[in-house]
């Protein structure tokens, strides 16, 4: 008699190959972060073209996962828990793969700014959006691979203190610009790239919030998210 094919277990080696690739996908962002910071500090180019080319390798890696997931959820049928692991991959791999393209955008934006001097306040603050934006990833990559309900709701105090830091970049940005010490044009890119951080840190967020919805099945209330591609909150007035 020929033996059936354990299909359970065939299922359970997809779900943990799947995992795995977001995990070093997620891996390799929390890598990209500091990358993207240390070319926008030190005006590399040559950095910045290598990094921006790099893209393609995760647009490629996260439209093989996604594809991966709905293969399984069409041929297993999954239910309960397993179901809301795939579904939550699907949308974690779209925050992976979104984080990288910020980036990217960073990179471009350092571009735009080259041969622009930064002064010591604004290095300042670019060096600790773009650490704390990085803790931030590596702690949502550790939630997912240990499936911690516990490190993926701390994600969003973590959030809070990079969004502190956003505000006060703006700060930072037109007191330099009011002070002669920064063109407007580099100021404008600067807040753009403050923005870039933030949302960063919120696809840290989601990703921490899907890992706690397949753990127990929580599920966030929060309003409509906003696109990377909204432009930034009210700058302040440079005026006294």
């Amino acid at each position: 008699m020929t033996a059936k094919p354990d299909t359970r277990a065939d299922f359970h080696s997809q779900l943990d190959e799947i995992q795995t690739g977001i995990a070093r996908m997620s891996a390799g962002v929390t890598e990209l972060v500091p990358r993207a910071t240390d070319i926008l500090l030190d005006m590399d180019l040559e950095g910045a073209e290598y990094l921006i080319l790099g893209d393609e390798e995760y647009d490629g890696r996260s439209l093989r996962l996604e594809e991966q997931c709905f293969e399984t959820i069409a041929l297993q049928a999954p239910v309960a828990g397993d179901l809301r692991s795939l579904v939550s991959a699907i949308k974690i791999i779209a925050d992976v793969e979104r984080s990288a393209d910020l980036c990217v955008n960073i990179c471009k934006a350092a571009r735009r700014i080259y041969g622009h001097a930064l002064d010591a306040n604004v290095r300042g603050v670019i060096q600790k959006m773009g650490s704390q934006a990085q803790v931030l990833f590596k702690e949502a990559t550790e939630a997912y691979l240990n499936h911690s309900a516990v490190r993926a709701a701390a994600l969003r105090d973590m959030d809070a203190y990079l969004d502190d830091l956003h505000r006060q970049f703006i700060q930072v940005i037109f007191e330099s610009h009011a002070a002669g010490a920064l063109d407007l044009q580099v100021a404008v890119q600067l807040a753009v790239v403050a923005r870039f951080y933030e949302r960063i840190g919120d696809h840290a967020v989601n990703v921490g919030d899907r890992v706690r919805y397949i753990v127990d099945g929580w599920v966030p209330d929060i309003p409509y998210p906003e696109s990377d591609n909204d432009p930034p909150a009210m700058l302040p007035s440079t005026e006294d």
